[in-house]
């Protein structure tokens, strides 16, 4: 057995005890792919795992997430803060080894896995980054962002279409620092993949622009350390490296097999590996001349030590530039921020005109882009609808790696997986645009950024039957309700410009969550605010207009206030006495304290009406069962939008009839 066998074995043994200890998880893909991670992470990656966030690190993004035992062992036997004992805690609660690796559980771990093909998009997300990162800052002699994308991805990732939109977009960047194995061992959990796979891969990559390197042994340490030399010296296109493997490979029966894809191998199999592999340790245990090989503490001190040299000498003659890298990539806002933030709601309410509120993210966009180099902005193929490009949009090419603006494709999908793994690398703030009913498409994207906790922002436009004429298919019904309902997603739907820009300043401020903007298509008025009611925007809901002794209250969003207004001063000219309350982010209004919400929504005051031209049932939270509110329970139409309005009975009239009808219930 070979030095490079006996290293890549550690990590078999130690993902299979693991496996089995829990009695739980994916063992055949860490075994099969072992050799390749072996060379990989010993002769080429460039890290340190006494600083895992040191900048110019290789990523590298486990694809195929349900093979997580790889990567812990990895991190573990490299010299990660992840003992022995974490891995003996495989799939345990409150673990740092989960099931999937997860942002923010491990060290060393870049994102979340296991939702398969995303892990390619963010490392195409990664990837961009780098080279835009290293276009702003680096200078001649001072090569500061310097390294490569690595993912590992299985015929799972490939068979999800979001591997095409990733993988097509990355050849047409020209991403030469992506570099990807595929782990072609034509296993799925049903069985030989050969009954619903059989994709000519090599031709489909090269079809997309990538350098593809095929028919590579995945056992065989030389071949794959040949094809890894290849991939980097290849700068114009990512590369594929094709790897034929064995999952499971050294387990004697279940070699090749489905049965090792989910399932542990048992302890018989495994003794019958130990002996076929003539590995005489007990479980978990791996001698110290081979964790001596492993560990790269050294390597990667000396690694970082080398980059900090650099650094220094770069701050001496950039020092402008280097203060700048550091306020971006430690993800401080610019110093004058709350005022530019400040002065720029004011104009929005003193200012501000009658507009869609897609037209008000746009005058946003121009206020505070030039304060904010760290935006990076896009849209899946809806430019001139989302309004997602402002005045100082350059478009991203990728013969001079310059811009702020990127035109995605229709790829919603993978718009916002590429998204999330630009916020992950650090240094900028990615927003994208596309309709609100297509989120449908970028659903799991956009609940990854949740949990993840990345500062990605939705630019959603479109967002209800306001769009008219395109009809149901494009017009959005659940979408608001889902988008609220996911935890750690801040849902903006502004009825106005001030609001629509407190969204934009709000999104930006905040770090550790992805916000959502549904934005109108058709024009909402400018509302009249008191300071204090401005200020209270920010709070997600705030009462609007007001009367002395309040006897009901609607509740309404987006552009339905202009509805609710209207209907309140009809029912005041009436001595109803109504408030009327916008509640611009729920999310918001629910991390309020209960003194304000009860100031806002008086729990005495029971007459109650909701209104917003979407799914009804999210808002009896706030008007309660006995409540009313004035929604849809069905697809649209195609027509002008207020003939829609008209015909669905979102109207004034309906609005008006639902409270007295609201204010005789509860007198009763």
């Amino acid at each position: 057995m070979s030095d490079r066998q006996t290293l890549a074995n550690a990590l078999r043994f130690l993902s299979m005890d693991a496996v089995q200890k829990a009695n739980s998880g994916h063992p055949g893909a860490p075994m099969g792919m072992a050799d390749i991670a072996e060379v990989l992470w010993n002769d080429f990656l460039s890290h340190n795992p006494e600083n895992p966030s040191w900048l110019n690190r290789d990523r590298f993004v486990l694809s195929n997430g349900h093979a997580s035992m790889l990567l812990y062992s990895l991190l573990h036997l490299t010299g990660y803060d992840l003992s022995i004992e974490d891995l003996k805690q495989f799939r345990q609660l409150h673990s740092k080894t989960p099931g999937h690796p997860e942002l923010g559980y491990t060290p060393g771990v870049e994102t979340t896995t296991g939702p398969l093909g995303q892990g390619l998009a963010n490392a195409v997300g990664m990837a961009l980054a780098e080279t835009m990162l290293a276009e702003q800052f680096n200078r001649p002699e001072f090569n500061l962002i310097d390294h490569h994308t690595y993912v590992f991805l299985g015929d799972g990732c490939l068979m999800e279409g979001i591997s095409h939109e990733a993988a097509s977009f990355a050849g047409t960047l020209k991403l030469g620092k992506l570099i990807a194995f595929w782990d072609d061992n034509q296993i799925s959990i049903d069985g030989h993949v050969s009954g619903w796979f059989t994709d000519d891969t090599p031709e489909r990559f090269r079809a997309y622009g990538w350098h593809v390197i095929a028919n590579i042994d995945g056992h065989d340490p030389k071949a794959i350390r040949n094809a890894i030399q290849d991939a980097q010296t290849e700068t114009e296109k990512p590369t594929l490296i094709c790897c034929r493997t064995t999952i499971a490979c050294g387990a004697p029966t279940l070699a090749g097999s489905e049965e090792a894809h989910g399932s542990p191998l048992g302890l018989d199999e495994i003794q019958a590996t130990r002996t076929a592999l003539k590995w005489p340790y007990a479980p978990f245990e791996i001698p110290e001349t081979i964790t001596k090989i492993w560990n790269a503490r050294e390597k990667g001190r000396e690694r970082q030590k080398k980059w900090d040299t650099l650094f220094a000498a770069y701050q001496k003659k950039h020092s402008k530039l280097a203060l700048e890298l550091i306020r971006r990539t430690e993800n401080h806002l610019p110093t004058d921020w709350d005022t530019i933030a400040n002065t720029c709601i004011e104009h929005a309410q003193h200012e501000g005109k009658t507009m869609a509120t897609r037209k008000a993210s746009q005058w946003t966009l121009n206020q505070i882009a030039p304060h904010l180099p760290e935006l990076f902005g896009g849209s899946a193929d809806l430019s001139g609808s989302n309004c997602t490009q402002h005045q100082n949009s350059v478009t991203y090419a990728p013969t001079t790696r310059k811009g702020n603006y990127l035109h995605y494709g229709v790829r919603e999908f993978g718009m916002s997986a590429i998204m999330n793994g630009i916020a992950l690398y650090r240094g900028f703030v990615p927003y994208g645009g596309t309709f609100l009913v297509f989120t449908d498409y970028a659903r799991n994207a956009i609940r990854l950024s949740a949990i993840m906790k990345q500062q990605v922002i939705y630019v959603l436009t479109h967002d209800s039957i306001g769009l008219g004429e395109d009809g149901p298919t494009h017009q959005p019904v659940e979408h608001a309700a889902m988008l609220r309902l996911t935890p750690n997603v801040h849902v903006w739907r502004p009825c106005d410009q001030a609001e629509t820009t407190v969204a934009w300043i709000h999104a930006i401020k905040e770090r550790h969550a992805p916000s959502c903007l549904l934005l109108t298509r058709q024009n909402t008025p400018l509302q009249p605010r008191s300071q204090e009611t401005l200020h209270n925007i920010v709070r997600g809901g705030y009462i609007l207009k007001d009367v002395p002794a309040p006897r009901a209250v609607i509740i309404a969003t987006g552009s339905e206030v202009e509805l609710a207004i209207a209907a309140a001063d009809e029912l005041n000219a009436e001595g109803h006495a109504v408030r009327v309350v916008s509640m611009p982010c729920t999310a918001l209004f629910d991390r309020q304290t209960r003194e304000y919400r009860d100031h806002v929504l008086p729990p005495h005051l029971r007459a109650r009406v909701a209104v917003e031209a979407a799914a009804k049932d999210f808002w009896y939270k706030y008007v309660g069962l006995d409540g009313h509110v004035i929604g849809l329970d069905r697809f649209g139409e195609s027509a002008p939008y207020q003939a829609i309005y008209e015909t669905l009975g979102i109207t004034t009239k309906t609005v008006v009839d639902a409270v007295k009808h609201s204010l005789y219930t509860q007198s009763d």
